[in-house]
């Protein structure tokens, strides 16, 4: 956000207001993944930061889909097998069957 302001010479409260506003125009995610093919394959992930202060640090996970490049599924957590299941649990089903690659990740 601060890179934003600083680019485009805006307050923090306008640069929020303007993003309020260009979300509340976005369909709602469930209806903008494109349908499963047979042959999709899904990359798990997750990325760090942190919120406020680098003690305070969240996960992002997310599951991408390689034929469309596009986010099929995503969570906000820590980084335990609780967040995980949650991640596969927002994975809409027609894509549940597909193969899955991560990266191995591990408690």
């Amino acid at each position: 956000m601060g890179g934003l302001q600083r680019s485009l010479g805006v307050h923090c409260h306008t640069l929020a207001v303007w993003l309020i506003e260009l979300i509340s125009q976005l369909p709602a995610f469930r209806t903008s993944v494109r349908p499963a093919q047979p042959d999709d394959v899904l990359e798990l992930d997750e990325l760090r930061s942190f919120v406020g202060q680098r003690e305070q640090k969240r996960w992002l996970w997310i599951a991408l889909c390689r034929r469309t490049r596009q986010v099929a599924a995503f969570v906000i957590g820590d980084r335990s097998a609780t967040t995980c299941r949650k991640l596969w649990e927002s994975i809409p089903h027609e894509y549940r069957h597909c193969q899955t690659f991560s990266d191995f990740w591990h408690t």
